[in-house]
């Protein structure tokens, strides 16, 4: 056949993804599953259509990978990550060490040799963190024991790469090739041997220092272009650029992007950058499926066919056994147990990078090269089938437990609320609802105001919530209560015609400009509208309140209290602007409101839900 442009083969990607995943899901498999069999359909052993770019190209998609690591950072705070450390490192620690000791016996063994064991159990040991990932985010399963303690297990393999790495030179006993290696690390190359291993601390203190004073502050400026698209580009932009700079500093790209996300985890952006590079992640990934699927060498598998498949069984075998066995030793039930032997037995992507870093240092030939890759791939393959297995014969015999694994980890029990402005109408609703105990997720496109009441205490994130994309990366699908506040009315009719058509379950709530406004949303069969001023914000809050499970006699006499303290405090400002004879700006107005925040937490620095007290005179 005919070699196909770059441009050709990506467009044969995305087209048998597109035709083999719907198929997929009418099946009941995956969508891992779909973009694999499609893979190897339009691979050299099918149809040979891939020509000699696919592995080009899987390479390029294993940015999708670094983006999902960067996203997944985008969720775990810090303050998340540091609560979690001890799992991270029991958890993950033990998985390797038993899973390197296991395989490394069994090829041991086999007549492998001492090297060459060591080589394969460490490349083996690793897990798909694209594939994992991906199924805890179609499952919903990110939030539960079994998908955080993955994820722990993911995030101490993409560490544990880094040390691998640099003790693969070391095994060589080509000097070329370890002279080779290391002036391939660039930066590493300059470093002195015993301050390599301090280069892990190093690189998180310079992500902590650029993501504080270089990411936000930057964000923030092309923020203010008012562009979209300068956005998108500006969270490429960072994704690409920490993967750069890991790589020139001899780290994992994957590890740098997770760690740059977590300290983006904090800020405004937060669902801005999820909804600009969620897109992007998607159709990487997408490609990066179909791409190992149709790297697959299955004139090797024919070769050896029994070697290759009984090495891949016996290697899913140990890990799931490994990873079993560690379940139970955490107290996780059956099924969180199963779940995380299935998921995680696969060798994953990492594998292909440390098996060809390992033969270009002439540790393994060629002949071993292929053989091991088209074990990784097989083992990718089969892990999809195993978890599917698990769904539909092993649950059966664990569906009491089931209900355990939905409980979701740390989270309050409270209505899932989302409020989309923060003007001066829907900042008094945010604030007597912070101080009643009630959280929300605040979404306002002014990043001035959005910089500033984060400075203050609120927890507000910029975006243009009419972006479907946005109000996705928000949690508008497991939202309750959808409080509408934006300044635009069109805006506000659009978000409610979206949001009823897309999501009828929720119930909105929404800010009226007028009389004609409020005619439009009764005729959109909203119930809930609120005619703009200060007495009809509070009244939407204190309705909030009540749909929270406050008493109304509580939620109303919170609002009133409320009520008296604000209009106190608009007095007092006043003077105090008329003996300065300075005009009120808006960044000075939101000033005030974060002062008002601090008054109105000490005010109701008790919650009062049984109403017993008498209302303030």
């Amino acid at each position: 056949m005919t070699e196909n442009s770059i441009a050709m083969t990506i467009l044969i990607f995305l087209g048998v993804a597109i035709i083999m995943v719907p198929l997929g899901k009418k099946l009941g498999l995956s969508s891992v599953i779909g973009y694999l069999l499609g893979g190897i359909l339009i691979g050299p052993f099918c149809l040979q259509l891939t020509g000699r770019d696919a592995e080009d190209i899987m390479h390029a998609s294993e940015l999708g990978v670094i983006m999902l690591l960067f996203l997944v950072g985008l969720e775990l705070e810090p303050q998340k990550l540091w609560q979690i450390r001890k799992r991270i490192l029991g958890l993950g620690l033990s998985q390797m060490l038993l899973s390197i000791v296991g395989i490394f016996i069994v090829f041991y063994i086999a007549g492998f040799g001492l090297q060459k064991s060591l080589i394969i159990s460490l490349c083996f040991a690793m897990s798909s963190t694209a594939i994992v990932l991906q199924t805890l985010k179609e499952k919903n399963l990110f939030r539960t024991v079994s998908g955080e303690s993955s994820f722990s297990i993911l995030l101490f393999q993409d560490i544990a790469v880094i040390p691998i790495l640099a003790l693969l030179p070391f095994l060589s006993r080509s000097q070329k090739a370890v002279a080779q290696a290391d002036h391939e690390k660039i930066l590493l190359h300059f470093i002195p041997e015993w301050l390599q291993p301090f280069t892990v601390i190093g690189a998180v203190l310079i992500l902590i220092l650029l993501g504080r004073y270089i990411f936000i502050p930057f964000l923030r400026f092309v923020s203010r272009s008012g562009l979209n698209e300068l956005l998108t580009a500006a969270s490429l932009f960072l994704v690409i650029g920490v993967s750069e700079l890991m790589i020139s500093i001899g780290l994992s790209p994957a590890l740098g992007a997770f760690i740059a996300g977590v300290m983006l985890a904090n800020s405004e952006f937060r669902h801005e950058l999820e909804s600009n590079i969620d897109p992007f992640k998607g159709l990487l990934l997408a490609v990066f499926f179909v791409s190992v699927g149709a790297t697959i060498n299955f004139d090797i598998i024919a070769s050896k066919p029994v070697f290759i498949f009984t090495a891949a069984f016996i290697v899913l075998a140990i890990k799931a056994t490994v990873l079993f066995g560690i379940g139970k030793y955490y107290k996780m039930n059956n099924e969180q147990s199963f779940f995380l032997a299935f998921a995680l037995s696969q060798v994953g992507e990492f594998a292909f990078v440390l098996i060809n870093f390992s033969a270009s240092l002439f540790l393994i030939d060629y002949q071993a090269n292929s053989e091991l890759m088209a074990i990784v791939a097989i083992t990718m393959c089969i892990s999809p089938l195993l978890l599917i297995f698990k769904e539909k014969i092993l649950d059966k015999r664990f569906i009491k437990q089931k209900s355990e694994e939905n409980v979701e980890l740390g989270i309050i029990k409270q209505r899932k609320i989302i409020i989309v402005g923060f003007g001066y109408f829907g900042s008094t609703v945010g604030r007597l609802l912070k101080a009643n105990g009630i959280r929300s997720t605040v979404l306002d496109n002014d990043p001035d105001r959005v910089a500033l009441l984060r400075s203050n205490g609120f927890n507000v994130y910029y975006g243009d919530a009419t972006k479907p994309a946005l109000l996705r990366s928000a949690g508008i699908e497991e939202a309750e209560l959808l409080v509408i506040c934006l300044d635009d009315p069109e805006k506000n009719k659009f978000l409610v015609d979206y949001v009823k058509e897309n999501y009828p379950d929720i119930k909105i709530f929404v800010r009226a400009k007028n009389r004609l406004d409020a005619y439009e949303f009764l005729n959109k069969k909203v119930d809930n509208i609120y005619r703009e001023t200060l007495g009809t914000a509070v009244d939407m809050a204190v309705d909030i309140l009540k749909e929270n499970g406050m008493r109304k006699y509580t939620a109303r006499r919170m609002g009133k209290r409320f009520m008296i303290i604000d209009k106190a405090m608009t007095r007092r400002l006043a003077r105090e602007k008329d003996e300065n004879m300075v005009t009120f700006t808006l960044r000075e107005t939101l000033e005030r409101e974060a002062q008002l925040l601090a008054l109105d937490s000490i005010s109701f620095e008790e919650n009062h839900w049984s109403g017993d007290e008498d209302e303030d005179k």
